[in-house]
């Protein structure tokens, strides 16, 4: 007995699905992919994020977006939802709709143990590919730990790191400095 082969959506087929949908789902190569919820960390640390980005933002032309913003990788044709993705100037969207960024600055991504993985690896490899991203956050949930990968001028991706509440860093393509201690604002981690 053979088995059919499974049917690939175009872009256009998945976004009319997805916009119709309860929950959502990423894309990739004609394939989509549910995604799961959040744990209450998670939740908190974004919510924590959108706050202090958005805080910083209040009297300038930039914007910040929570995790039902979904961004298009043009390049590559992966439709995602960031946690957050911020950028300053004039967003840019796939269409008339304006549910689907495609010049994201900044993305951050929470870590859970089951998308640790692919948000380093593939995910990033993505990402890597926007034109207009020139940062790319990685926060861990269950400890203090924030990664924070820049796009130098050459191309370059440097990572630096902090493990400590008490330091603070700039993001410079969007001209926002964090606190991590702000970031991890009434985060308990387990012992």
């Amino acid at each position: 007995m053979s088995t059919l082969p499974k049917q690939k959506l175009t872009p256009e087929e998945y976004l009319a699905i997805e916009r119709r949908a309860e929950y959502k789902s990423e894309y990739f190569a004609g394939e989509m992919f549910a995604m799961t919820g959040a744990s209450r960390w998670h939740n908190l640390i974004v919510s924590n994020l959108l706050r202090i980005i958005g805080n910083e933002f209040l009297d300038r032309p930039c914007v910040v977006f929570p995790s039902d913003m979904r961004v298009k990788v043009s390049p590559t044709g992966l439709y995602t939802y960031p946690d957050v993705s911020a950028l300053c100037g004039d967003a840019e969207f796939e269409d008339e709709e304006q549910d689907t960024l495609t010049n994201p600055t900044v993305v951050f991504e929470v870590l859970s143990k089951s998308t640790e993985g692919y948000d380093r690896g593939k995910k990033f490899e993505h990402y890597r590919k926007v034109d207009s991203l020139r940062d790319y956050v990685l926060v861990a949930q269950d400890k203090t730990h924030v990664e924070h990968f820049s796009k130098r001028s050459d191309g370059r991706w440097l990572l630096t790191e902090w493990n400590e509440l008490s330091n603070r860093f700039q993001i410079e393509s969007i001209d926002c400095s964090l606190n991590v201690e702000d970031i991890y604002a009434k985060v308990e981690f387990e012992s």
